[in-house]
């Protein structure tokens, strides 16, 4: 049997490097580095980022690990990225989708994508 410590661990000395700025559907949110898309959105109380096909119904965030699609968004004007694996990166432009996200596609060669 494994004995655990008398007392916990230090922790590391460890600094987040500081907060920037994104902007979703034109509006300008804070996001922290190592934040994905779905944790800034819902850190600003952002809930939906996409509308159903047919009904035209709000989603957002429904797993959380990349499995269900709720999530998708546009970024950076390339549709169907999924929100909750999506790393924020600093000037990422957000928008909700709308549907499949096909009326709001980039074509290929107008820059670069998220990896």
């Amino acid at each position: 049997m494994r004995r655990r410590p008398a007392h916990p661990p230090e922790p590391a000395p460890a600094r987040p490097a500081g907060a920037f700025t994104v902007t979703f559907d034109g509006r300008p949110l804070p996001a922290l580095p190592g934040q994905t898309v779905a944790a800034a959105l819902w850190a600003a109380g952002v809930t939906a980022w996409r509308d159903t096909r047919g009904a035209g119904r709000p989603r957002g965030v429904f797993c959380g690990i990349g499995v269900c699609f709720d999530c998708l968004v546009t970024v950076d004007g390339h549709p169907n990225q999924r929100a909750c694996l999506l790393p924020v990166r600093p000037g990422d432009a957000i928008r909700t989708q709308r549907g499949t996200g096909r009326g709001d596609a980039r074509p290929l060669d107008a820059g670069p994508d998220h990896d």
